[in-house]
């Protein structure tokens, strides 16, 4: 890819310019860095989008930092969240990161010439003292966190904003001054916690950071896919799992779908072609090339020449969600599977827990599970 390229395909936004970035790329090798929190064990396609994104970069010769945020992803991130994150202890911390390496390690090069550098912040965030977090938050208002949409929402169904919240921003903004950055790389929800660094890096070293924020994929209801909704596709999941997942999303996402996680084209064809092309590009660089074959042959083999025989009844319960709860072993697990958009109702995916069923309604659950309702 082209510098161009670079700073095009798949970005929303360049801060304080494009035209400024490209000029200091191309008069000498900018660090870049993007972080990533672990508050899970897998990461996920989302991520997926921020790491190639780095690659990128790596392959045209800059110097790019994965940064670990086992010291930040134990307050959490509260970026468009309805309510505080429950924190994590460091040790929880580092027992979800441990696979992260391994989960990106055939989208990006951690070996030769110009390896990926891996960062964790908690070795600087951990030796601040609280004469140092009290300089940082002198750079900053109230008003300037308190005015971001989510906590407004809140406020206004006065459920509580905690002190520690408005820190986050504050200890990822430390990270651009203490590995001295000339660029971080985020998904475009996190623009705000972007600028607290390049505000931090002209305070503290009088340096201008730039601020790369990429596209988000999100679903056919505008909602990012990811962890927190529900509906993400985990670094982790088999290859044919994957396959599947990227199957099964909307045909709305193809482009987008393209442009985030290939270097294609949308390839002009119809949309369940375009799709499996999608998927086999997905699961080829998570996994490799083999691995996507047999997937792919898994899923024709699954799902388009075999037709589920929906020969199983089941006694109707009134909604969808008692109807499946003994095939699935309770109500709770029946209401995730329905929001996590793993149950289908007469060929039509539904999340609504209390949709009515009668007699002949075909159910479908996951993968394996196919009924009739009696």
């Amino acid at each position: 890819m082209t510098v161009d390229q670079v700073l095009t395909r798949g970005v929303e936004q360049v801060l304080p310019s494009r035209e400024g970035l490209k000029k200091l790329m191309e008069s000498r090798k900018i660090s870049l860095y993007q972080g990533f929190d672990p508050s899970t064990p897998s990461l996920h396609i989302g991520h997926m989008i921020g790491v190639r994104k780095l690659a990128q970069f790596q392959k045209l010769g800059h110097e790019v930092i994965f940064l670990i945020g086992d010291f930040t992803g134990m307050i959490g991130d509260p970026t468009d969240k309805t309510a505080a994150r429950q924190k994590l202890t460091h040790e929880q911390a580092l027992k979800n990161l441990k696979g992260y390496k391994d989960q990106v390690k055939n989208i990006i090069d951690f070996g030769g010439k110009n390896p990926v550098k891996i960062l964790f912040n908690y070795d600087w965030l951990s030796k601040l003292t609280f004469e140092d977090v009290i300089e940082l938050t002198s750079h900053f208002t109230v008003q300037q966190m308190i005015e971001r949409d989510f906590y407004q929402e809140r406020l206004k169904q006065n459920k509580p904003i905690y002190l520690h919240e408005f820190l986050y921003p504050l200890m990822q903004a430390y990270d651009s001054v203490e590995m001295d950055v000339d660029l971080e790389v985020g998904g475009n929800d996190q623009m705000f916690n972007l600028l607290t660094g390049r505000t931090l890096m002209k305070a503290y070293k009088n340096k201008e950071k730039f601020c790369l924020t990429t596209k988000l994929l999100t679903d056919s209801s505008g909602a990012k896919m990811g962890k927190t909704t529900g509906n993400t596709v985990n670094l982790t999941d088999t290859p044919e799992d994957v396959f599947g997942k990227i199957m099964s999303l909307s045909d709305s996402l193809l482009t987008l779908g393209f442009e985030l996680l290939t270097d294609m084209d949308l390839p002009k064809t119809e949309p369940m072609i375009a799709k499996k092309t999608l998927a086999f590009e997905v699961v080829k660089q998570i996994h490799n090339e083999a691995a996507a074959k047999n997937a792919q042959k898994d899923f024709a083999t699954t799902f388009q020449k075999k037709t589920p025989a929906f020969d199983q009844p089941i006694t109707g319960k009134g909604t969808l969600a008692a109807t499946i709860t003994p095939l699935v072993g309770s109500s709770s697990q029946a209401k995730r599977l329905i929001d996590q958009k793993a149950v289908d109702l007469n060929g039509q995916t539904t999340t609504t827990f209390d949709q009515k069923v009668k007699k002949g309604d075909q159910i479908k659950v996951g993968k394996k599970i196919f009924v009739t309702v009696l």
